[in-house]
Order: structure tokens, then C-alpha cells, then sequence
């Protein structure tokens, strides 16, 4: 597991963790990932989305400097020493998101000869929406629509944050993104998405009611209250194990039935 812990100034690094069950984790006492690029220094390195293609792994992360925070992507060979690739979607330059990038949730494969990947960012409104973008070697990313792909929901419990959870799980009938949303109180919630396997920027269905909410005390209060922020996933024989952030304050593990 990576997973982002802050030090007492604030600064967020990323650590390492590891599980025989998948429940029960020790951590490596030093981070695999600090920020070192002026693009991360003072804010830190947060909100790591990982997927492995072909033996390497791609580590999509936050790049935030106090000032600006925007999409950056990081490679490794064995999830402790990593390669930093830069930013990949810079802030203020989008077709529609006008502000802040974030949280990159990469498609395992290629579709249509391009890799895709769906990513936060902010609209002239001020509210946070998921975008796309599509890439040729998993490097170099060009945002592929214009508008939100998976847009925010007036009135609902996504209305005010529509944000990319784990990387999707490509199925036969659809791309199946698991996304977290905020209303305008900003409790933090889990839904579902599934896109066309075809052309994923095609939204097919999306929930009408959250999957996963705050419930527990440690979800409910914490450095940011009421949220659950599911951003890992792994499949365990017929389960799922979805793991998140509770309050911006400790890490959970959730469980689903395996697809069949």
C-alpha cells in the first residue's frame, strides 16, 4: 500500500506498507516519496492513485506547493524507488478546468490505440468535476474532452466534488469507475460510473444514491469531518478491498462481492 501521511508542519509525503491479508499492514519507517520538486515543496506529495502496466508500476499523484496544486506522475519497479515524471495536466491550462488538477485514475489498458485517464479539475463555477485525458506512452497526457466527462449533480450528494477514487476495472459491459463525491456541506461520499469500453468518455450510468458513506466515529471527525475518500482497490479471491481516507485522518479498508 502507498498511502499519505503528514508531518507536524503539515507537509504530506507518501508512504509504504505492506499486508499478507490485505487487513493488517506494516509500515516502512521512512517514505518512499518527499517532496523534492519546487512544483510539491512546503504543500507535499498527496492523494497517490496507482495502477501496474506491462511490469511497471505508474503512480499518479497531487504536486502541491502551498500556491498551486496540480496532477504529477511518478514510475517504479518495485513501488520504493520512483521516477518522477513531472507534471502531466498543469493547472489553469485546461479546456473546461480552470483551476487546480488532481487525482489521475488511469484505465489499465489501451482503448482505441490510447491510454485514458480520468482526472479532477476545477470549473469556472468553483466546483470540482471529473475530466479525461488520453495519452500514446502513459507520460505525456492531453485532456480529451470539452467538457466534464462525470460532472457534478445540483442538489444531490455530488453537487459540489466529483473526484476519480482507484484506478477503473475494464468489464464487458462498461468501464467501472469508482468516484467520491461532496455536496455543498462537503461530507464526502463513494458512488459508482460506468463508461463505454469503447469510448470512454461516454458516461452510461452513474448511481442515484451513494455506495459507501461516513459512519463510524474516526469517518465522522477528524482533521477534515465526515469523509470517506476511497482511493485504493484490490481484488482478494470473490472480494474487493477498497481502501480509504476516514476524516483526512486514518486509513480504512471496506469491503464489496467480487464482479462476476
Amino acid at each position: 500500500m502507498l498511502y499519505r501521511a503528514q508531518d507536524k508542519q503539515g507537509t504530506s509525503r507518501l508512504g509504504y506498507a505492506e499486508s499478507a491479508d490485505g487487513i493488517h499492514f506494516t509500515r516502512r519507517p521512512e517514505p518512499v516519496l518527499s517532496p523534492e520538486a519546487e512544483y510539491e515543496k512546503d504543500g507535499g506529495v498527496e492523494d497517490p492513485r496507482l495502477v501496474k502496466i506491462k511490469g511497471t508500476y505508474y503512480l499518479t499523484y497531487t504536486g502541491y506547493n502551498k500556491k498551486d496544486a496540480q496532477l504529477c506522475l511518478a514510475t517504479s519497479r518495485d513501488l520504493i524507488h520512483w521516477e518522477r515524471k513531472g507534471v502531466i495536466l498543469p493547472a489553469y491550462k485546461g479546456n473546461w478546468n480552470v483551476a487546480w488538477t488532481k487525482s489521475g485514475a488511469i484505465v489499465p489498458q489501451k482503448i482505441q490505440g490510447e491510454y485514458w485517464m480520468y482526472f479532477l479539475g476545477t470549473s469556472a463555477d468553483k466546483t470540482d468535476q471529473t475530466g479525461i485525458a488520453t495519452s500514446p506512452d502513459l507520460i505525456h497526457w492531453t485532456e480529451a474532452s470539452a467538457l466534464p466527462v462525470l460532472p457534478r449533480r445540483p442538489g444531490e450528494f455530488d453537487s459540489r466534488v466529483v473526484e476519480p477514487g482507484p484506478a477503473p476495472i475494464v468489464t464487458r459491459d462498461g468501464i467501472v469507475l469508482i468516484y467520491n463525491g461532496a455536496d455543498d456541506q462537503l461530507i464526502y461520499r463513494t458512488s459508482v460510473a460506468v463508461f463505454d469500453r469503447h469510448d470512454p468518455r461516454k458516461l452510461l450510468w452513474r448511481s442515484d444514491q451513494p455506495i459507501f458513506m461516513p459512519e463510524k466515529d474516526w469517518e465522522k471527525v477528524g482533521q477534515v469531518p465526515n469523509v470517506v475518500f476511497v482511493e485504493g482497490m484490490a481484488r482478494q479471491g470473490s472480494r474487493y478491498l477498497f481502501y480509504y481516507g476516514g476524516a483526512d485522518s486514518y486509513v480504512g479498508v471496506a469491503e464489496a462481492p467480487a464482479l462476476k
